[in-house]
């Protein structure tokens, strides 16, 4: 089956019952058992929601894996794949993640002991070097929030295996459309499904999708034990939304290869970050890996006043924290995603005050670029 086929027919398509095209919403807390234990399946909506399911079965379709499971956010996915390991326990992770991912690693569950190191992880040395005996997992984000940058998965991941390391890989940005990681080697792919798999800035979401059936039971004893599920009106809302999601990564592709052409000729633009520009030092992996390279650009102005002065001039780019939606959206990480990072550490990651990220959109090309245009000048 063809990608933008599965996404239509992946999952569970339609309600056998009633022969519904639309799978139904289940909007249920309980259901009725037969006697003690033996039920159709579903007996309270924490541990399982047929709208859910569906859901899951979908992402676990389009990612290639053996089980998906659908969280109340992203955070509370990468929260609940984080309580799999324990106390004394370290993981390495892209040093240049979302700034959600660090404050909850440095902030949260450093305090119940899991330990954390943060890493280039396109340094396939520099991540050989920061493993550790009571290593037991690598994170990766790639494309990487917000300076793009694009670590080699099955690389890392076959380093990983010779260490008895887990892989976990952050999809967001490219999404199953472009990349699989499970294909290439991960053990667990995670989403921010409020982003691209949503498309429509309605719902806030998390996605896994894992590769293992031992893993996936005990990550679905970690969801059911501390409750960070999906509910059904959600979880409908993301099936509906991935129906369209070839359809979408395509033209926010589209739109953007139109928009960084624009901004590498401007010259109020001092650095322009972007998989898709052969100047880019992970080009060749991105291309190699992934199937595009997205609709998200970040680039550098020179200056906090200047990044200022083009968000209060922007028309059609909404200022907004998020990204992946058929709207562009324009913000500054450094005092939006990623100001929970320390200044210190943003100036040695790269991430400035003139850095801007935008999120393109569907709308016409034209009519976006005239807008960043005006706003530069």
């Amino acid at each position: 089956m063809k990608r933008k086929t599965k996404m239509i027919h992946g999952g569970i398509p339609g309600d056998k019952t009633t022969g519904a095209v639309s799978f139904p919403i289940y909007q249920v807390s309980t259901y009725k058992q037969d006697e003690v234990g033996v039920h159709k399946g579903y007996e309270y909506s924490r541990t399982g929601n047929p709208t859910r399911f569906a859901l899951e079965e979908l992402i676990k379709d389009l990612e290639e894996g053996k089980r998906g499971f659908a969280f109340g956010s992203g955070m509370a996915a990468i929260t609940a794949v984080m309580m799999l390991f324990n106390s004394g326990d370290h993981i390495i992770l892209t040093d240049d993640v979302y700034g959600g991912t660090y404050r909850v690693m440095n902030k949260v569950l450093n305090r119940i002991g899991i330990e954390s190191t943060f890493v280039d992880t396109t340094d396939l040395e520099a991540l050989k070097a920061s493993i550790q005996p009571n290593t037991k997992a690598l994170y990766i984000e790639t494309p990487t929030n917000p300076l793009l940058k694009v670590t080699d998965i099955k690389a890392c991941a076959e380093l990983a295996k010779e260490h008895g390391l887990m892989t976990i890989v952050d999809n967001t940005f490219s999404t199953p459309y472009w990349q699989t990681p499970l294909t290439l080697g991960a053990d667990m792919v995670l989403h921010s499904a409020t982003k691209y798999l949503g498309g429509h800035s309605d719902v806030v979401a998390g996605l896994v999708v894992v590769n293992d059936d031992k893993l996936a039971d005990d990550l679905h004893f970690v969801q059911n034990s501390t409750g960070g599920i999906l509910g059904p009106q959600d979880s409908w809302l993301l099936v509906r939304g991935i129906k369209t999601l070839g359809l979408r990564m395509e033209a926010h592709e589209a739109n953007t290869k139109k928009i960084v052409e624009f901004l590498s000729e401007h010259k109020g633009v001092e650095k322009i970050y972007y998989p898709g520009l052969k100047t880019h030092p992970q080009h060749a992996i991105a291309k190699e890996q992934a199937g595009g390279f997205g609709g998200m650009v970040s680039f550098d102005v020179g200056s906090a006043e200047k990044a200022a002065e083009v968000l209060g001039k922007v028309k059609y780019f909404t200022l907004a924290e998020s990204l992946g939606a058929v709207e562009s959206l324009i913000s500054v990480p450094a005092k939006m995603t990623h100001a929970s990072i320390p200044a210190e550490r943003r100036a040695e990651l790269g991430i400035t005050d003139g850095l801007i990220r935008i999120s393109v959109g569907i709308e016409d090309a034209e009519d976006l670029i005239e807008d960043l245009k005006q706003a530069l000048q």
